[in-house]
């Protein structure tokens, strides 16, 4: 079965392509993609070791789900970060500025 991981850091950001066996879950895909990152240089290797590997919320194109979510083929499984600034706060922050 042949699935995609996604995330944006930093140091890193792109779309994995996975070939995973039937019955692959979420946690899977993860395990997989965390392996193919220590494989490639520094600045991946280093993202292979963020707290979000754990903690982090998952999804499947976009739609947030849990760890244990059996995946069909062609899904894409995306890891997302916490913000750093809320959106809200920093466009009142801005605009505060500008006055």
């Amino acid at each position: 079965m042949r699935c995609a991981f996604a995330a944006a850091w930093d140091a890193w950001q792109g779309v994995l392509e996975l070939d995973l066996p039937e019955g692959a879950t979420v946690a899977d895909v993860l395990e997989a993609a965390r392996s193919a990152l220590r494989a490639q240089g520094d600045a991946a290797r280093s993202v292979a070791e963020a707290a979000e590997w754990q903690t982090g919320v998952v999804g499947v194109f976009g739609e947030v789900c849990g760890r244990d979510r059996r995946l069909q083929d062609g899904d894409r499984v995306e890891l997302y970060r916490a913000l750093i600034v809320d959106p809200k706060a920093a466009r009142r922050a801005r605009a505060a500025a500008v006055r």
